[in-house]
């Protein structure tokens, strides 16, 4: 034991140089402060400044928003009072030091159910994972919504090894669940993989249930329930609505929602591309015909159609409801004459476009970027992402599946929740408009921990 710890720190030391270099050249080469990044800082600005949530910039006065929740903003808030106002630079170092952490964190659980070895190669696995690392550079959510996924699953594991009561592991689940759901909407599903695979564990140890072992089941599930109160308070005082998280088309009460275009949308979108040329371009930027693919027209009619609705948008860029009545009627047009490709086969494919593209929307990068021709650099860059991409998946997968084979044991509920968890996010994916990869990098920190089990060993350090 005493032999291998001077090698252990020396490999632990080389593999958080190389996510310090990673994340460094990322920062300083592909950082990006634009979109939400901005809406997010003016939230926290204001919030600072004026005591008001709103993203609204002077010299329009600040106007109550709740399109985001205030999970973020909170992170921002506290980096601007340390490092002072629009400071994205200090936010992007200590994102950085956040995402090392989560690497550390990932190794650990892979140490815990797989041993030593197994550690080391979750840890270089993580540290250098490019679209993990990439996204300290963009003061955004993901960062911060990885740890808390990493976070809440050791600390399961580290809850079921202590006895699965009122301990101290409980209370960090909790809070990273709850920290997580005040950060995206949809990370309510990490709680519904988790909490139910709590009571598993507690059945599994004893064979029974009893109010004395459900109670720390149902303390987490309060915790995680409790930071929404006061948002939705909020926005019941402010807006007269019960919103506990953020809506879905982020608009605020009152706005008009392009339910029209977004269905008929729906109709033929699948990759980034479309969600980039057009989804963020409806109702503030021209969207062209010609970004539009074939499988956006079935009959020429729908072409001329689609063509004369897009020059009226096109002459003042906004969205109406008279515009949206027209896309309504495309879009009934083309689901009646398609119903499987509307319901299950768009779906399907702008899920697997989530999961397999190249994960280059932060790089310099051509949106078409399989189109060698012009950009034959940057396509076998991409190339080599989706390459990359790929790998970590079937890594996980195979991990996964070994093992499976080689039996859970008392790992069986903590599985059951990783694997839960992906299942439950994939289904909501399956239900979105538009097509982002950054959707599924939260399943990164599972497929490593998954994958590292190939490189398992009999020693079971404990970290």
């Amino acid at each position: 034991m005493t032999a291998r710890k001077p090698k252990t720190v020396l490999y632990l030391a080389l593999a958080l140089t190389a996510g310090v270099l990673l994340r460094i050249w990322f920062i300083t080469h592909a950082a990006r402060v634009d979109g939400d990044t901005l809406l997010y800082g003016n939230i926290a600005r204001n919030w600072m400044e004026h005591g008001v949530y709103s993203f609204t910039q002077p010299p329009a006065a600040p106007k109550p928003t709740l399109i985001r929740l205030p999970g973020y903003p909170v992170f921002l808030a506290a980096c601007f009072r340390i490092f002072g106002f629009d400071h994205y630079g200090a936010v992007m170092g200590v994102q950085c030091l956040i995402d090392l952490f989560t690497c550390l964190v990932i190794a650990g659980l892979a140490s815990r159910l797989f041993g030593r070895r197994a550690a080391m190669a979750a840890l270089w696995l993580a540290v250098l994972c490019p679209f993990m690392a990439i996204y300290t550079a963009a003061p955004l959510t993901e960062v911060l919504t990885l740890a808390c996924i990493s976070i809440t699953f050791y600390g399961l594991e580290r809850w079921r090894e202590a006895g699965c009561g009122l301990n101290r592991w409980l209370w960090l689940m909790a809070l990273a669940m709850a920290y997580s759901v005040l950060l995206r909407p949809e990370q309510g599903l990490l709680a519904a993989a988790v909490i139910p695979a709590m009571l598993w564990m507690d059945w599994q140890r004893t064979g029974y249930f009893s109010a004395k072992m459900v109670r720390p089941v149902a303390l987490a599930a309060l915790c995680v329930v409790l930071p929404l109160v006061p948002w939705t308070m909020r926005n019941w005082r402010t807006f007269h609505v019960v919103q506990p998280l953020a809506p879905r088309y982020a608009t605020d009460p009152g706005e008009f929602v392009s339910l029209g275009f977004q269905r008929w949308y729906r109709t033929w979108a699948i990759d980034f591309a479309s969600t980039e040329e057009v989804y963020w371009n409806y109702d503030s930027a021209p969207v062209e015909l010609g970004n539009l693919p074939a499988r956006a027209f079935d009959t020429s009619d729908q072409y001329s159609r689609t063509a004369a609705i897009l020059d009226d948008y096109n002459s003042k860029y906004n969205a109406t409801p008279a515009l949206d009545a027209r896309f309504e009627a495309l879009a009934e047009e083309r689901i009646h004459d398609n119903p499987l490709r509307y319901y299950v086969a768009l779906p399907v494919a702008r899920l697997l476009n989530m999961l397999f593209r190249p994960r280059a929307e932060m790089l310099e990068i051509p949106l078409e970027w399989w189109r060698a021709r012009g950009h034959p650099r940057t396509a076998v860059i991409a190339a080599g992402l989706a390459t990359i991409n790929l790998g970590y998946f079937v890594l996980g997968a195979v991990g996964l599946s070994r093992w499976r084979r080689n039996g859970w044991g008392p790992h069986l509920s903590l599985a059951a929740a990783m694997a839960g968890f992906v299942a439950l996010r994939c289904a909501l994916l399956l239900t979105l408009d538009n097509s982002e990869p950054r959707y599924t990098l939260e399943f990164f920190p599972l497929l490593i921990v998954w994958g590292s089990f190939l490189f398992r060993s009999s020693f079971r350090s404990k970290i």
